[in-house]
């Protein structure tokens, strides 16, 4: 043997199996990733993903079309991340799947923004050459589809950037139009009018997904209509009092709306006050009077008498601003809106300013006079208001109504109030001539129902939220009084009014919108369109646009007849909870007008994205995080581990701080790639059979296979916030604190011919292989990275599948078995960690247990190497009875634990304490190590 002195001692640390990888511990992610983006572009890997697919199933996820007018903000990175990684799941699993990246670029977003831009530069709209200004659109529109498009493809979505698709492109417009014949064609498009939230600052009427409420502070009236004629005495010498926030439609009423199970009461004021003298008689419903006189400050009064609804018909006022030119009288009408919860009960009724007023005008034949222009200006024909705006008429119409002795009380009122998400302006509602999609006559309401119940909606409360907005929306609104958008492509009889229904002239429309795009409406003669059956004088072109809503919901035909990359119906639609109302919903009534079902098999919805606090982020508030806050800081692969770890069947909360938490789980997850890389480096499989791997490497497997049963779970229900919360801890857990701890002294110490070594890296072979094809569509760029490491000359990870899983892999038996060790071995630890606190010992290696247990235990552990199990240098296992000193722990029932220092000394390869350190060829190893360095170490010296 050897001198042992220190000067003397052989090195023995190149014999040790450490882990070597070039995947290093710093991600730097936001330096890697752009170089990653270049390569999967340079590779054409989208292409290459439709190559290695054929012949696979399909499965179809269509891109709801974001607004191409400025640049994304997180909700457009969440909802595409998790779009890329529902795509890439299902490629990995075996599926064609295709993403074809979609833009919405007509309507108000886009025409507005390029608006703002004439504002500054002191210009008109309107004074504007149309199709000069639809080409300005067209540009700005085109120039966002580019930044955009760079934008998503930096997120790491893999989709179809190079035949990327646009509502505004030529073959686009041109489908839009063909699925707009559907309606023409049946007389289901008709000219209605009918009351529209209408925005006075854009000129046209809104979508309800184009309005949002927030707080406003309107005028608040209490204003009194003299009976002029009535059939109840009592009634003569009173006034009917309402009460409204909105003064400046008050030259629209028409009538006071009374309830006709309502019970209303005539008071008489007993003492002057304020706003009233005694004498003065006001007629309100009977349950409001306390409330009310509260509210005017009328503190003593008796009532006179009481009446049923019905019994006020026949009564009818003097308008309440007869001085300033409404000189007539309105009538008092049953209507089933009026209720007692608020104002007076009974109801200012303006048929031109209100759907429910509109309803009632209906019912009892009232007129519905054009009071206020487009511009939101009263029209030449009003009186005293003819060319004022009604955001600035009220104090007028106040004034006026204090005059007259009509106005008993005025206050302030801040409310919840519609305005228009683009402008910020408060809106309206306007009665105008509109062309409306009928749902009802043609069945397309009951046709679009039933198509509900055909679908899976995730989650599944969602689809009570459609039925009861397809149960109770109105009919369709479909015309814009914009400039930029798809032209509503009919021609109406000049004498009739008739739509003009001939298919031959209609396919003549589409197929020069499908050659010129759609300004070819705009700029043709309509003799171009009509032909020689036709005399064009005697029909009017409607120059109307269409809502942008028919545009994207008509995305559906695209399926149809664009390529072989889309399936129709689609296989999943995804996008925020608020589609409900929007695309949803339109791609549901156009599927179900043109074949008789919805355009998707299953909808998942997501919420809205919030700071950390709750708040809706907006640039005011300075709680904006941008996605390129992020990715220029963490990464991409940071910003996408923060969508999977989202319970997004909410509203979901980010901010940078928060971006901590996960910072941390990244990182678990690298340091677990890169131990298995360095663990794997130079690896070249030696198949050991299944029958032959330890049980522990069958765990191993087993727990492949579970995971990859819940991988396969939680994708058919997009659940992947469960998935990857599970895959974290099996990494963290399972793997680094178990795992990868319990096999470190075999792979490291291990002879090259250790069946335990070789199993063990076999099965970490397996292991890398299905963590990376189950992090690629998450963790995109990191995945790439780890696969290009460990297969230097292989195409990209997100061009192969998840490996198959061999049924001999489950083994619940196995799996209970080991839940059962892991518990005796949590006693073992908790005894070492107590030791380890009162510095009895440092390392576990330092240590020795005894292991006391009962019977089932006992036979469990029998056949392991327990010492290896623990990870200490020795252990012994008894069934003797558990000494009163012994660590124990309630929840794991027979069994305790003794700790004791190691006998023998240190070994200088292992570091484990053996007795048999020193007694070998080998200076300063254990038996174990002298053997490994004989056999595969002859040179070192001895």
């Amino acid at each position: 043997m050897s001198d042992n002195s220190d000067n003397n001692k052989p090195n023995y640390k190149d014999t040790v199996f450490l882990p070597k990888s070039s995947f290093s511990m710093k991600a730097s992610l936001a330096k890697r990733e752009p170089a990653m983006v270049k390569a999967w572009r340079e590779q054409n890997i989208y292409q290459k993903l439709r190559e290695v697919s054929k012949g696979r199933p399909k499965f179809m996820l269509y891109d709801g079309p974001p607004y191409a007018n400025g640049h994304i903000h997180t909700g457009h990175a969440f909802n595409k991340i998790l779009k890329d990684i529902v795509a890439k799941t299902y490629q990995m699993r075996g599926f064609d799947a295709a993403l074809v990246p979609v833009w919405d670029c007509h309507g108000l977003p886009i025409e507005w923004k390029v608006e703002e831009q004439y504002r500054k530069k002191g210009k008109n709209k309107d004074d504007v050459d149309p199709i000069e200004f639809r080409q300005e659109c067209r540009n700005f529109a085109q120039k966002w589809v580019e930044i955009q498009a760079e934008e998503f493809e930096r997120l790491g979505v893999i989709a179809d950037w190079d035949n990327r698709q646009t509502t505004m492109d030529y073959e686009a417009e041109a489908l839009i139009v063909e699925e707009l014949g559907h309606f023409i064609m049946d007389g289901s498009l008709y000219l209605g009018q009918k009351p529209v939230m209408w925005s006075v600052v854009e000129k046209t009427a809104l979508a309800e997904t184009e309005v949002e409420y927030k707080d406003h502070t309107s005028d608040s009236i209490y204003v009194k209509f003299p009976v002029a004629k009535t059939n109840i005495v009592e009634l003569q010498d009173a006034s009917v009092l309402i009460w409204t926030t909105t003064p400046w439609t008050l030259p629209a009423n028409r009538a006071i709306a009374f309830g006709a199970e309502l019970s209303y009461a005539l008071i008489e004021v007993t003492q002057d006050c304020d706003v009233a003298k005694a004498g003065d008689k006001f007629l309100l419903a009977k349950d409001l009077c306390a409330t009310v006189t509260e509210t005017v400050g009328i503190t003593e009064y008796n009532t006179l008498e009481t009446y049923r609804g019905p019994e006020l018909a026949g009564t009818h006022c003097q308008h309440p601003l007869s001085q300033a030119g409404y000189n007539f009288t309105v009538p008092m009408i049953d209507a089933d809106h009026v209720t007692t919860d608020s104002g007076t009960g009974l109801v200012h009724t303006a048929p031109t300013h209100g759907v429910e007023d509109f309803a009632a005008g209906k019912k009892h034949g009232l007129e519905v006079p054009a009071t206020v222009g487009p511009g939101g200006l009263y029209e030449d024909h009003m009186p005293k208001y003819a060319g004022q705006h009604v955001y600035k008429i009220n104090p007028a119409i106040i004034e006026d109504l204090t005059e007259s002795r009509n106005l008993l009380f005025h206050t302030k009122l801040v409310h919840s109030y519609p305005h228009s998400w683009r402008s910020k302006a408060p809106l309206i509602y306007r009665t105008a001539k509109q062309w409306f999609v009928e749902l009802d006559q043609t069945g397309l309401r009951k046709t679009a129902l039933k198509a509900i119940d055909e679908v899976r909606w995730l989650p599944s409360q969602s689809k009570n939220r459609i039925t009861s907005m397809i149960e109770g929306r109105p009919d369709w609104c479909l015309s814009r009084q914009r400039a930029w958008g798809t032209p509503i492509t009919i021609f109406v009889h000049k004498a009739t009014g008739e739509v003009l229904r001939d298919r031959v002239v209609h396919e003549r429309i589409v197929e020069a919108i499908r050659q010129e795009g759609a300004d070819v409406w705009f700029t043709s003669d309509s003799e171009r369109f009509l032909g020689n059956d036709y005399n064009a004088s005697e029909y009017e072109k409607v120059t109307d646009i269409m809502d942008v809503w028919f545009d994207s919901g008509a995305l559906h035909s695209f399926a149809t007849k664009r390529s072989d990359d889309l399936t129709w119906p689609a296989d999943l639609y995804l996008e925020g909870s608020d589609q409900h109302r929007g695309w949803f919903q339109s791609s549901l009534l156009l599927s179900a007008k043109v074949h008789g079902k919805a355009p998707y098999k299953q909808v998942l919805t997501h919420g809205f994205i919030l700071d950390d606090k709750g708040h809706k982020m907006s640039k005011s508030q300075g709680n904006v995080v941008a996605p390129s806050d992020v990715i220029d800081k963490l990464g991409a692969d940071l910003l996408r581990l923060w969508v999977v770890s989202c319970d997004y069947s909410e509203d979901v909360r980010i901010s940078m701080h928060g971006m901590k938490y996960h910072e941390d789980t990244y990182r678990r997850l690298r340091n677990t790639l890169r131990y298995l890389l360095g663990a794997l480096n130079g690896y070249e499989s030696q198949e050991v059979e299944y029958e032959n791997l330890p049980e522990l490497e069958k765990w191993v497997l087993h727990r492949i296979a579970e995971m990859n049963e819940l991988h396969n779970q939680c994708s058919d229900n997009f659940d992947f916030t469960n998935f990857y919360n599970q895959l974290h801890n099996f990494c963290s857990v399972d793997l680094s604190a178990f795992y990868f701890d319990i096999r470190k002294d075999s792979l490291y110490c291990d002879g090259k011919s250790s069946n335990t070594r070789r199993s063990a890296l076999q099965v970490m072979d397996k292991l890398l292989s299905h963590l990376l094809h189950w992090l690629a569509p998450v963790i995109s760029f990191t995945a790439e990275e780890a696969w290009q490491t460990r297969y230097p000359e292989a195409e990209s990870i997100q061009l192969s599948t998840i490996p198959e899983v061999p049924s001999s892999w489950y083994a619940p038996a196995i799996g209970e078995m080991w839940d059962k060790v892991r518990d005796i071995r949590r006693v073992v630890t908790g005894a070492l960690e107590l030791k380890r606190a009162e510095k009895t010992i440092g390392s576990s290696l330092q240590a020795h247990v005894d292991i006391y247990l009962d019977a089932a235990g006992h036979s469990l552990l029998k056949d392991m190497n327990v010492a290896d199990l623990c990870i200490t240098s020795s252990a012994n296992i008894t069934t003797d009875s558990i000494p009163s000193d012994a660590f124990t722990m309630s929840e794991v029932p027979g069994v305790g634990t003794l700790v004791s220092l190691a006998n023998g000394e240190k070994c200088e390869r292992c570091w484990k304490i053996d007795p048999t350190v020193g007694t070998h060829n080998h200076p300063g190893v254990c038996q174990r190590c002298d053997e490994v360095l004989g056999r595969d170490y002859a040179g070192v010296a001895a």
